[in-house]
């Protein structure tokens, strides 16, 4: 099957033999008949496994061209479980321009229970290398990242993994696997913060591992089932109905986000625009290569430059709602230092372009001309 295909039957066959459902029903339910002990049809308790969810977990294994899928009660405990894979002494190499909570997990949680981590900038891979040697475990990538855009070559990344024989793993959520599916171009692990584009309509919280191997499937189902930290019925089967639009989503999220982008970067009130769409964005051509388009998620500063700039434009937004989180239907604009970002202490922020007036837009789905119209009366 095609892409576009996946996204509505991938992983969906007989999904309920009991009636033929033709969408999987939500199994509201903690446990299982069993006719003997040990004797059930694939299910004993819902923290192992429940029908809803692993009819969303093989929907994302497909999306992703993986073999396994887990789904997690956050995309923080996605990130969480992968992280449990290692102990004490080891290290991880980390994109230095990430999420505001990854950092937070990474430095707040992992960093105390004694795993190292490098925050290095990985505009030129190889630049990485300096960081490797006998403890290091992982490679923790995003691309595009967060708020900066930033865009990582995901195969030079695979070959230095492989190379120092470390796992590779790929913060998936901005692009999706619309636009780029980093299993099919080598990485071990992809994540995704499902409340973002998966589930698509700002309803619902959800995270998600996907992997081809099997013996660290095995090893990741095993701390999802050991922490709990999964996701109920509900919210699974709201995730999986937000797949099966994802495809037609992303197309209007890339198509608005080209024009606001280019209305952006044609304002004289505008400072900066980061976007991978423009020729001469960083890596512009890598984001070519490994990406179908360049996605719906903007940054751009203020040309006054000034947190108070920033902070007076995005009140006066009436189509952008000002609101932390991204990928839903609806345009978000936010203020990453004081917002998403709001956790990485300011010195740090600003080393990789998180200035006070720095504004970051998800690019919803409406009539490009009102959101067009809603930044310029803003930004006049």
């Amino acid at each position: 099957m095609k892409f576009n295909t996946r996204t509505i039957h991938g992983g969906q066959e007989d999904t309920d033999p009991a009636y033929g459902a033709v969408m999987s029903p939500i199994y509201q339910t903690t446990t299982y008949r069993q006719s003997t002990p040990g004797g059930h049809k694939g299910f004993e308790y819902s923290r192992s496994g429940n029908p809803t969810r692993a009819a969303l977990e093989r929907s994302l294994a497909s999306i992703e061209n993986g073999n396994f899928g887990l789904a997690f009660g956050s995309g923080l405990a996605a990130i969480d479980a992968a992280l449990k894979l290692f102990r004490s002494g080891d290290e991880i190499i980390s994109t230095n321009d990430l999420y505001g909570g990854t950092y937070r997990l990474f430095t707040g949680i992992f960093e105390q229970l004694g795993i190292k981590f490098h925050f290095a900038s990985m505009h030129e891979p190889g630049g990485i290398e300096q960081y490797i040697n006998k403890n290091t475990r992982m490679i923790w990538v995003e691309t595009p990242t967060n708020p900066m855009m930033n865009i990582i070559d995901i195969e030079a990344m695979v070959r230095i993994a492989k190379k120092h024989k470390v796992l590779l793993a790929v913060d998936n959520t901005f692009a999706t696997p619309y636009l780029q599916r980093p299993l099919e171009l080598g990485a071990d692990i992809v994540m995704h913060s499902a409340t973002k584009y998966l589930g698509g309509h700002s309803d619902v919280v959800l995270g998600a591992l996907v992997v081809r191997d099997q013996d660290l499937a095995e090893k990741l189902h095993f701390i999802q089932k050991a922490s709990g930290a999964i996701c109920g019925p509900q919210d699974s089967f709201l995730v999986l109905r937000g797949i099966k639009t994802l495809h037609l989503r992303m197309q209007r999220h890339c198509e608005n986000g080209e024009a606001v982008a280019k209305f952006l970067r044609d304002h004289p009130k505008v400072g900066k625009v980061y976007w991978p769409g423009f020729e001469d964005h960083p890596n512009h051509d890598i984001a070519k290569k490994q990406m179908s388009g360049f996605g719906g998620m903007i940054s751009f500063t203020t040309v006054e430059d000034t947190l108070q700039s920033a902070v007076k434009l995005v009140e006066k937004l009436k189509v952008f709602t000002l609101a932390e989180s991204l990928g839903g239907v609806e345009s978000l604009a936010g203020h990453p230092a004081s917002m998403t970002h709001a956790s990485i202490p300011k010195e740090e922020r600003a080393k990789t372009g998180i200035v006070d007036s720095l504004i970051r837009l998800s690019v919803g789905i409406e009539d490009e001309e009102d959101l067009i119209n809603d930044l310029k009366q803003g930004l006049d």
